[in-house]
């Protein structure tokens, strides 16, 4: 029987401001069993790429990374963020590791093609080194996992946070009995965006299928929950999506193949 671990994916803005990273990290730090983070830091580049005089470009909701931005995402979640809470970790007990793809190469990327849009130096996942990390998990590593990859030829390349979560859910299943937490402003998916309360509780495919041809469910949600399905298909035992300071209940949306 697999051991349980918890993979617990939090966006920029949860853990780029105190109060609410301070509450994230006393949550997860209070999960048994073996986890990860993984985090995104979208914001804190955005302010320091304005400082250093950078323009920032986004399509859809996604970074244009040039080689300018590059350095600046490098520092930002690979340095600040990442280390932010990898103290804020061991300071509560937890035995953190801070890690890029690029690091003992836990993720090698492809370079993204270009197709309608060039998005520069944007990673898409090619391989997680389930093994090297499952040995750290079970040694008692708490991996905290930054939104970079490498392409194994020297050049790092920023990759969707969403995405490493569930790449690296998916080759952790192979290993461990994995539950996939995508945590955001939210309680879950909603029936009715205007309704925080509106939480959907479980969704399966043939529900969201209707879900979207309904619009209730549209844009940047879409993607996560096919992400989510893809995961369940490839082994992770459930995904959830709900609120970062409820990490820890039984709220949220479940979903179901």
């Amino acid at each position: 029987m697999k051991e349980k671990l918890t993979l617990i994916k939090v966006g920029g803005k949860i853990v780029e401001e105190e109060t609410t990273l301070y509450k994230l990290l006393d949550d997860f730090a209070a999960i048994e069993g073996y986890k990860v983070l993984v985090h995104g830091g979208g914001r804190s580049a955005t302010k320091l790429a304005e400082r250093l005089g950078i323009e920032s470009h986004m399509v859809n909701g996604r970074r244009i990374t040039d080689a300018e931005t590059l350095k600046v995402v490098t520092m930002v979640y690979g340095g600040l963020v990442n280390k932010n809470i990898v103290a804020g970790l061991q300071a509560r007990g937890v035995n953190a590791l801070g890690l890029t793809g690029a690091d003992m190469d836990v993720i090698r990327s492809v370079k993204r093609p270009v197709k309608d849009i060039d998005y520069g130096f944007v990673g898409d996942v090619k391989q997680v080194n389930a093994m090297l990390l499952g040995d750290l998990i079970a040694k008692g590593v708490v991996p905290v996992m930054a939104p970079l990859t490498h392409d194994g030829e020297g050049h790092m390349l920023n990759t969707n946070a969403d995405t490493i979560a569930g790449e690296t859910a998916k080759a952790l299943s192979a290993l461990f009995d994995v539950t996939l937490v995508y945590c955001f402003e939210k309680k879950g998916v909603l029936r009715d965006e205007n309704d925080d309360d509106s939480v959907i509780p479980t969704i399966n495919q043939v529900e969201f299928h209707q879900l979207v041809a309904d619009g209730v469910i549209q844009g940047g949600m879409i993607p996560k929950l096919e992400n989510s399905f893809e995961a369940l298909e490839a082994g992770v035992s459930e995904v959830v999506i709900t609120l970062a300071s409820a990490i820890n209940e039984q709220g949220g949306t479940r979903i179901r193949k």
